[in-house]
């Protein structure tokens, strides 16, 4: 039986042009990619290019725990939206500006070890993280 895919949004007052590049270069995406103030994302990699690997170590700050998300692209529209593959699994991250500012919406396969809505909380908790960071830098 498959699951339904969940999705996640946030707008981000900003234009898509930096939210894009916020949401992908390395040195962005380690000041955001975690879903609580007690874990943080030391390291990123993205070659970003259908069949690139996009990886990002995601660990507790005090070492207790961590692991890399892992993900290969498998569709890249530049500036518009990219899906990955990790695991699995799939995820979808659409762009849409409107008047200044740009809505980011992420669709994704869950997996089966966790509550849809811990997940669903774990990803818009990233997410919120992302658009707090692109609106204050």
């Amino acid at each position: 039986m498959t699951q339904e895919k969940i999705t996640i949004r946030a707008t981000v007052v900003a234009n898509k042009q930096k939210v894009w590049d916020y949401y992908t270069h390395p040195e962005h995406i380690k000041k955001w990619n975690f879903a609580d103030p007690s874990w943080h994302c030391p390291t990123a990699t993205n070659d970003m290019k259908v069949g690139g690997r996009y990886v990002a170590r995601m660990e507790a700050k005090d070492k207790s725990f961590g692991f890399d998300f892992d993900a290969i692209y498998t569709e890249i529209n530049k500036g518009e939206n990219f899906t990955y593959e990790f695991g699995g699994r799939l995820a979808t991250v659409e762009f849409i500006e409107t008047n200044g500012q740009t809505e980011v919406i992420v669709t994704f396969d869950p997996e089966t070890e966790n509550s849809i809505d811990l997940q669903r909380q774990g990803w818009q908790s990233i997410l919120d993280n992302f658009k707090k960071y692109t609106e204050t830098n």
